[in-house]
């Protein structure tokens, strides 16, 4: 029971291809929406290295799109949502800091991951993010423009220079528009869908 979903992973992926999800650390910059279940999603395809960062609880306003429950109001995010992951797979191993990603320490929380995916809110943080991962040289996928509904097909997926991803819209603003759980989960799903293309391909010429 415990090991049912490696189970069934086995069933889709090689050997060697599991090898390379396993190892793979993901650091993942916030646990709200798109964090929360980018995370979730990559837990399902396999990964079991996950760092995920967010200083904010578990709130009423989150349950319409962030991967969390009732039961787990005003828990810290990273706790409940690591709290969630080692129920489908128990040999997750899950660093969870309850801090908030600043210029000043981005670099330092960041350096031991393969992989960089921001799902922040702020767009300071973000900036400061991707100058951190830009920095150390890892690939970082983003997210701008998610807010709304309808018109998913516009959630598209663009690179900038060699390591650079953003999933979005590039222009719908939560800060005017509300987000929803539809358009949200579409993004952490391309997000997530990215994190598993590098990581079993490498970095290509197109995504």
């Amino acid at each position: 029971m415990r090991e049912a979903l490696e189970r069934g992973l086995a069933r889709y992926f090689t050997e060697q291809q599991l090898e390379k999800i396993r190892k793979t650390r993901v650091f993942v910059a916030g646990c709200g929406g798109l964090g929360s279940n980018v995370a979730y999603l990559l837990v399902r395809s396999g990964f079991r290295k996950l760092t995920l960062v967010d200083f904010d609880t578990v709130d009423a306003s989150n349950l319409n799109r962030q991967f969390f429950f009732p039961p787990q109001l005003g828990k810290p995010k990273v706790e409940a949502a690591a709290e969630i992951y080692r129920i489908l797979n128990p040999k997750v191993e899950i660093t969870a800091l309850q801090t908030r990603v600043t210029a000043e320490n981005a670099c330092a929380l960041a350096k031991d991951a393969d992989l960089l995916v921001e799902a922040l809110d702020e767009a300071e943080a973000k900036a400061a993010f991707v100058s951190a991962a830009l920095g150390l040289g890892k690939p970082v996928i983003c997210a701008a423009g998610i807010a709304g509904f309808g018109n998913t097909d516009a959630l598209v997926t663009r690179r900038f220079g060699r390591r650079v991803y953003v999933v979005g819209d590039g222009k719908s603003d939560t800060a005017s528009t509300p987000p929803f759980a539809p358009r949200v989960m579409v993004a952490a799903a391309k997000q997530a869908d990215l994190v598993l293309q590098l990581t079993l391909e490498g970095e290509q010429n197109d995504v």
